[in-house]
Formats: C-alpha cells, sequence, structure tokens
C-alpha cells in the first residue's frame, strides 16, 4: 500500500444491487423517499417507475458532480492513478440526492499523511470542493433556465 497515494472519488456502481429485504423496505417505506414525495397511494408499479427515474437521474448529476470535482482537484493536489471509481457505499444509495465519496488519500503513505495535516494544503483542498460544488450548480441553474425559456 506504500506506492498508493492521492485523493479518489467514488460515484455509485451500475452494478451495486439491492437485496430482496432492501426491496421490501423500499415499497413499505416510500414516503418521504424522494424530496418528501409520498408515494404509497400510487400504484405499485408507478411508484417503482417513479423512483426508478429519480434514481437515474441522482445518478448522472452525481457523475457529473464527479468530473467536476476530479478536474477541480486536480489543479489542487494529487490525484490516485485511477481518481474515478465506483462502489456501493452506503453513503451514496440516496436516491434522490446527488452524491459523491471524496477520499483525501492514504494515511499509510507518508506523503499523503503529511498532506492531510497540513493546514494549507486542507484549506487549498476545501477550496477546490467548494469551488466545484459552486459549478456544479451554476451548470444546473444554466440549464434549468435554458430549459424553462
Amino acid at each position: 500500500m506504500v506506492g498508493v497515494r492521492g485523493a479518489t472519488i467514488y460515484t455509485l456502481s451500475d452494478t451495486a444491487s439491492d437485496t430482496e429485504s432492501a426491496r421490501y423496505a423500499e415499497k413499505e417505506n416510500r414516503a418521504d423517499l424522494i424530496a418528501g414525495v409520498d408515494l404509497s397511494e400510487e400504484p405499485d408499479d408507478v411508484a417503482d417507475i417513479l423512483i426508478d427515474l429519480t434514481r437515474r437521474e441522482t445518478k448522472s448529476f452525481s457523475n457529473q458532480f464527479a468530473k467536476i470535482l476530479t478536474d477541480d482537484f486536480r489543479a489542487a493536489a494529487t490525484l490516485n492513478k485511477n481518481p474515478r471509481r465506483f462502489a456501493g457505499f452506503k453513503v451514496l444509495k440516496a436516491p434522490d440526492v446527488p452524491s459523491v465519496l471524496l477520499e483525501l488519500g492514504y494515511l499509510s503513505n507518508r506523503q499523503d499523511a503529511q498532506l492531510l495535516t497540513s493546514d494549507d494544503w486542507r484549506a487549498k483542498a476545501a477550496e477546490a470542493v467548494t469551488a466545484a460544488v459552486d459549478a456544479f450548480f451554476a451548470a444546473r441553474t444554466r440549464d434549468a433556465r435554458a430549459t424553462s425559456n
């Protein structure tokens, strides 16, 4: 692990699948599942379609943000040789909230550990994340305006 270093950005995996018990819980807990929209009165097939469409859109937004974050972070820090990865992390599974997991580095790597304890580096990294968030929402705002015109 000593040779491995740099930041990595994870998004939810295409191959991640829910277990049957998770599917059952999803059906039972539809109220407040998608941005407060209560789907409990909808037929199962309609609710499943709406949930699926929301998840697809959320995944697309997550991937868009991950690309922006990767580009912005590249200027601020060393990235892992494979900086964009996909996994089934629980924190990435919200059906209606775009999300990424940013791994800043490896404590097992001496260079990364030194950076992670540096106030200057952490400030630079935080600025890169802030710039990526701002760029993502600016693009979303532009897209929304273009669509409404």
